[in-house]
């Protein structure tokens, strides 16, 4: 295992621990401000939250799984776990955003008055500041270790600080007598934000499960640190994908046919120590190729 494993194992905990520990606060905070005010577009955030907090679970049990080191059964280790987290926190945004959906259209057909304003505004800045601290902090970790799990969290959480900023405009316009029409009408509308953020969490899960490639910039980067090498005359077949926290990456090595065995072979573990500087989990599989070096002859045909 990867000296640096065990410090991103932390951080992918202490981000599960954060997101399951806000989400328990903002239901209870929110929960209580529904009561309170009976507002249509608090309950919708209520909702979302509520969606958060299984969602969060699902991540914190999926990411300690795919922490897991390969075993017998599981030779690329379990990181798919991440992914298959990421489809699950997509169906339970679906799930939200079709519950909000349909109380704001049945509020549109029944209108009903928003109570305590002030107090509503003032818990839902609370749920903004709160959601703000985690979305930085799970940035820090998605740098750290791109993991898609916590950036599939991080993304929902971004979303949910929309539907806060909505709630609380859906608020104001109420108590500036725009009508009890902007409150359920607010509320669709965050529907209509967390389908497109379930989609966008959805996709990234699909194509890690369908062992997308690397993105360009990193393939260009694993081929500018072959060519560095002088005793390496090229490379092809390069494969790329991702599993968790494992990029997985094979390529064929274009070696002089006449070099021995043990020489090609060390040229190839420092290639793969050259990649390991950049991609330190990765697991790297280089396969050498022999080439013949032509040695071009002065045979020139004269009329």
């Amino acid at each position: 295992m990867h000296s640096e494993t065990p410090q991103i194992a932390r951080l992918l905990k202490q981000a599960t621990y954060a997101s399951v520990a806000t989400a328990l606060l903002l239901v209870a905070v929110k929960f209580g401000a529904w009561l309170i005010t009976g507002s249509l577009s608090i309950l919708a955030s209520l909702i979302d939250s509520l969606m958060d907090v299984m969602a969060s679970l699902i991540n914190l049990m999926a990411i300690r799984y795919s922490l897991n080191p390969a075993d017998d059964d599981h030779s690329f280790g379990h990181g798919k776990a991440e992914a298959l987290a990421g489809l699950g926190q997509a169906g339970f945004i679906t799930g939200s955003a079709l519950i909000l959906l349909m109380h704001g259209i049945e509020r549109l057909k029944n209108p009903v008055p928003v109570q305590s304003l002030g107090l509503g505004i003032g818990i839902m800045l609370f749920s903004i500041l709160a959601t703000l601290l985690l979305i930085g902090f799970q940035k820090i970790v998605v740098k750290k270790t791109h993991s898609t799990a916590i950036r599939a969290d991080s993304l929902h959480y971004v979303t949910d600080l929309l539907t806060n900023v909505c709630t609380i405009i859906a608020l104001l316009l109420t108590h500036f007598n725009w009508g009890q029409i902007m409150d359920p009408l607010f509320s669709i509308l965050i529907a209509l934000i967390i389908f497109r953020s379930a989609w966008q969490i959805a996709h990234e899960a699909i194509q890690l499960l369908m062992d997308h490639q690397l993105p360009r910039e990193q393939r260009e980067m694993i081929q500018t640190i072959v060519s560095r090498y002088p005793r390496v005359i090229g490379m092809h077949d390069l494969r790329t994908r991702q599993s968790g926290q494992i990029a997985i990456i094979q390529l064929h090595l274009d070696l002089d046919a006449t070099l021995p065995l043990a020489q090609a072979h060390t040229i190839a573990k420092e290639v793969e120590r050259g990649i390991k500087k950049q991609f330190p989990t990765a697991d790297i599989l280089i396969h050498q190729d022999p080439v013949l070096i032509a040695v071009e002859t002065a045979d020139h045909a004269y009329p």
